[in-house]
């Protein structure tokens, strides 16, 4: 049995629970808190975050405290802005909408903070993520699978993790529901047992995505022309950074009847509109593929697919492409299919793998505009 495990603690109440199951459970632990940005660096001038704060540091300190174990606070702000907001920014710009959830477990959480663990002689790390790992003889893989808690379950954002890293991986949370790891958290009488839930992306105020990229990133975006999916200019936007595909609210146009945003083209510098029913896609490429149920696909297999966190599994196909890329064809046509964002595939409760989506196709085979 692994015996020293250093904790991720981000100060909530789901990585404080888990510290503290591991030490009920005979693990020899300590924290570490991550700082991964300071409030001024990224325009934010109050302490009401709920991400990454001083209150956070002083939550998990308290903890650990009450634990007695060793609490640390490590700073990976260099390493955040270059994998994580400098990344999401250059996304942006691109004309797609990124998920730097999963860039910040890829490039920091199951990197940087193993590395640092194994530095320091601890064997593996924890955090209070919903989600298992499972050791498989017969394939002879780690594998991800599903939390028991399936509101809840962030195995989504976790597809990129490798086999090095499941292997030196807890996830104490993994066979509990959310409601009982509140009662654990106020039976142990930890000062974050009510703390409500981080939402949204912990950098960005007021989840202002195109003010920050405008502010705080410097990033220019032009203004250029709404049209039509015939090319009929319909008006005029505000820049690529403020639009996502599906987007209806804050167009800053009124047409008269819904609309929504189907494409963004950034080498033409418009945003693409229409009906609703334009936003269903039938098929999508992915690329920069991690694979964790098997070394690489073979052939065709049927799994259940999700392109967006809270979006429920749909049955697809999963086809492999000859430059490494993954083509995917849903049962029935999906909505909102957004270039940046992550496609993952399951094989039941088994997490086979995924990627990020480059481009979403019609029934007929064409690309997304």
């Amino acid at each position: 049995m692994t015996k020293k495990v250093m904790v991720a603690m981000s100060g909530g109440v789901d990585s404080s629970v888990a510290a503290v199951l591991l030490e009920e459970q005979g693990y020899e632990i300590c924290g570490a808190t991550l700082k991964l940005y300071d409030n001024e660096d990224i325009g934010i001038d109050d302490r009401t975050r709920t991400c990454c704060s001083i209150s956070d540091v002083e939550d998990a300190q308290m903890v650990a405290n009450r634990l007695g174990i060793r609490h640390y606070v490590f700073n990976f702000g260099l390493h955040f802005g270059r994998d994580v907001i400098e990344r999401f920014a250059e996304s942006y710009q691109r004309g797609e909408t990124p998920n730097p959830c999963i860039d910040c477990n890829r490039y920091i959480k199951f990197s940087r903070l193993l590395e640092r663990a194994l530095l320091l002689g601890y064997d593996s790390i924890a955090t209070g993520h919903y989600a298992n790992v499972e050791y498989d003889k017969v394939r002879g893989r780690y594998l991800l699978k599903k939390a028991k808690d399936t509101s809840k379950d962030q195995t989504y954002v976790l597809y990129a993790m490798t086999q090095q890293e499941l292997a030196r991986t807890l996830f104490p949370l993994g066979n509990m529901l959310k409601s009982e790891v509140r009662e654990h958290a106020g039976a142990g009488s930890l000062v974050n047992a009510e703390k409500p839930d981080s939402q949204d992306i912990c950098f960005v105020k007021d989840n202002d995505y195109g003010d920050f990229l405008e502010r705080v990133m410097g990033v220019v975006s032009p203004a250029g022309d709404f049209i039509d999916k015939k090319g009929k200019v319909l008006g005029q936007h505000r820049g690529l950074i403020h639009y996502t595909i599906g987007q209806r609210k804050g167009l800053g146009v009124g047409f008269g009847q819904r609309k929504y945003v189907t494409g963004l083209d950034k080498e033409r510098n418009t945003v693409t509109l229409g009906d609703s029913e334009d936003l269903f896609r039938s098929s999508l490429i992915a690329e920069d593929i991690n694979l964790i149920a098997f070394e690489k696909l073979q052939e065709p297999m049927e799994v259940t697919a999700k392109t967006r966190y809270k979006q429920p599994e749909t049955p697809a196909t999963i086809f492999p492409m000859e430059d490494g890329r993954i083509r995917v064809e849903f049962k029935k046509p999906q909505r909102a299919i957004t270039p940046g964002q992550a496609v993952v595939f399951y094989d039941k409760d088994i997490v086979v793998g995924g990627g990020t989506i480059t481009t979403g196709s019609n029934k007929t085979g064409c690309e997304q505009e």
